[in-house]
């Protein structure tokens, strides 16, 4: 009897013994289903991020590959005005001709126009004061466009045959040219003979449209192009 006991018991601590270690193998099992679901989950949403941080970078080069302006022309009106009581016989408004480069498109409300005699800088930005032609007499007949203040200009629309470009969504698309307009009494008092001129009109994005002129020394004409 005691021989038959002392069996059983061993029996019984054997199977005791399986036991163990197949709990602990299940434990040990699912700590690591779960790191390995908290690892995929890691990745995924890693993944994720660079995936839309890839796109977005895409986004933002092809933006800046294709949303180039291409100033095409610059020109100046002569003549007297009086300014705070002093007449000044200098160029006293400007137009910035401009198009889009290649297929992009380019909202002129986002764009920045940066004006630099040498001594200031001026920044301008577009203030809804639009033309969808020029009037009868002229680009610069057309006096509600350049009734504007020095950190402003407008807008004279060119050649717009999809109408893309209207006084609160100025846009000008492949063929479309438009007319930047900038009152220069209200800038410098007028811009002098001989005077270094170095501006560009720059996008939100891509490349800026850039000009560099001189005014000349002396002239007969009321419109001179500088550029």
């Amino acid at each position: 009897m005691h021989k038959k006991f002392r069996k059983q018991l061993l029996i019984n601590l054997k199977y005791n013994k399986v036991s163990s270690i197949g709990i602990g193998s299940m434990i040990v099992f699912i700590a690591m289903i779960l790191v390995a679901g908290i690892a995929a989950a890691v990745l995924i949403q890693t993944s994720s991020q660079l995936e839309a941080q890839a796109i977005k970078s895409g986004r933002d080069t092809k933006n800046e590959v294709s949303s180039d302006i291409d100033v095409l022309k610059v020109t100046g009106q002569y003549g007297t005005r009086e300014i705070n009581g002093v007449n000044y016989s200098r160029f006293h408004n400007m137009t910035i001709m401009v198009t889009p480069r290649g297929a992009s498109i380019i909202n002129l409300n986002n764009c920045v126009v940066q004006i630099s005699d040498g001594t200031d800088l001026l920044m301008l930005s577009y203030n809804n004061t639009f033309a969808t032609t020029p009037t009868s007499n002229g680009v610069f007949s057309t006096a509600a466009v350049f009734n504007l203040n020095a950190s402003e200009f407008g807008i004279i629309a060119v050649e717009d045959h999809d109408g893309s470009i209207s006084a609160s969504a100025p846009s000008i698309n492949h063929g479309d040219k438009a007319l930047i307009t900038v009152n220069l009494s209200a800038c410098y008092n007028g811009l002098a003979a001989r005077t270094d001129i170095k501006g560009m009109v720059v996008p939100e994005h891509g490349s800026p449209g850039i000009f560099l002129f001189r005014t000349p020394t002396i002239t007969t004409r009321t419109i001179v192009t500088f550029l």
